[in-house]
């Protein structure tokens, strides 16, 4: 079901898909500022400050699911997005949300938003270019987390010292990741990241892993997938997925592979979000492979590509 509210001053569009919803704002963007189950709280973070502002000449994180195009660089990557969208709804449960113009970089941003039942929902992610020359990058979908939850990125499946002689992923830290901090957790099979209220600036990469991860909150579970594809070049010495967080936020980021764009040529971006209620935390390896990992390997498995 889709639906017009106000969202904190802004005009905005609700879409709803089984016991989940979230929520677009049509006088900035093209964003999603939230995502909940019914009657929870918003399982994104959002900038309170920044809620309900438009029309500011810089850039502003407010929170919420946005699109980049990677390689990050500065300015060039922080487009402010602090517009009107153009909003095209497809019956009830779809809305596409176009910026009204390309950023200085050449590049035209748009979201397509889908539910498709079972708090489940589809995010196509377009870049145009709309430049004068080939542009090389790849989108970037980033949705920044409320503090206080615990990340759960699953690793490959472990092979065997005798048959498996090559290595199959990397991790990739930043410059200044510190895994001595106590955010991090190394589990046999996952990574865990807690956001604490003393941690400073975090960011980790991999380049390959199973296709989703996990952000667990007391008042939802949100899964975020996207496919990776075998073999393609992704930025960031081949990260496929990044993720960021400091003292108020996490941020859980998927990237496509890089491309070279002509001009007039697009390149597409799809993310798949399921939110669910009564997860358990996965703080143990018991209780992320019985919780997190079991939902989310179902629920990918019955989407196919």
């Amino acid at each position: 079901m889709l639906t017009e509210i106000d969202y904190h001053g802004w005009k905005s569009l609700k879409l709803t898909s089984g016991a989940a919803s979230v929520v677009m704002p049509l006088e900035i963007g093209p964003r999603v500022v939230a995502c909940s189950l019914e009657g929870g709280p918003n399982l994104f973070h959002n900038v309170q400050e920044e809620l309900g502002g438009k029309g500011e000449p810089d850039w502003h994180l407010r929170g919420g699911h946005r699109l980049w195009h990677s390689p990050e660089a500065h300015p060039r990557t922080y487009d402010p997005d602090n517009v009107p969208v153009i909003p095209r709804a497809k019956g009830e449960r779809a809305v596409t949300l176009e910026a009204p113009k390309a950023d200085p970089a050449g590049m035209h941003k748009t979201i397509t938003v889908e539910a498709l039942g079972d708090e489940s929902f589809r995010l196509t992610h377009t870049l145009r270019n709309d430049g004068l020359w080939p542009v090389q990058c790849a989108p970037w979908g980033l949705t920044v987390m409320e503090r206080g939850g615990a990340l759960a990125l699953p690793l490959l499946p472990k092979g065997s010292h005798e048959t498996n002689l090559l290595p199959n992923y990397s991790v990739v830290p930043w410059t200044y990741t510190d895994f001595s901090l106590p955010c991090w957790k190394f589990h046999r099979d996952f990574i865990r990241i807690e956001t604490l209220e003393n941690v400073v600036p975090q960011k980790l990469g991999i380049t390959n892993y199973p296709g989703w991860s996990a952000y667990w909150q007391e008042g939802g579970t949100f899964i975020k997938h996207a496919f990776v594809e075998e073999g393609a070049t992704y930025p960031d010495f081949g990260c496929c997925y990044e993720t960021f967080c400091n003292d108020f936020m996490l941020e859980m980021e998927t990237l496509a592979p890089l491309a070279t764009l002509e001009p007039g040529h697009s390149v597409t971006h799809v993310e798949h979000w399921l939110i669910k209620a009564g997860l358990p935390k996965p703080d143990t390896d018991e209780a992320f492979a019985k919780g997190v990992s079991a939902t989310a390997t179902d629920w990918i498995a019955k989407l196919g590509r």
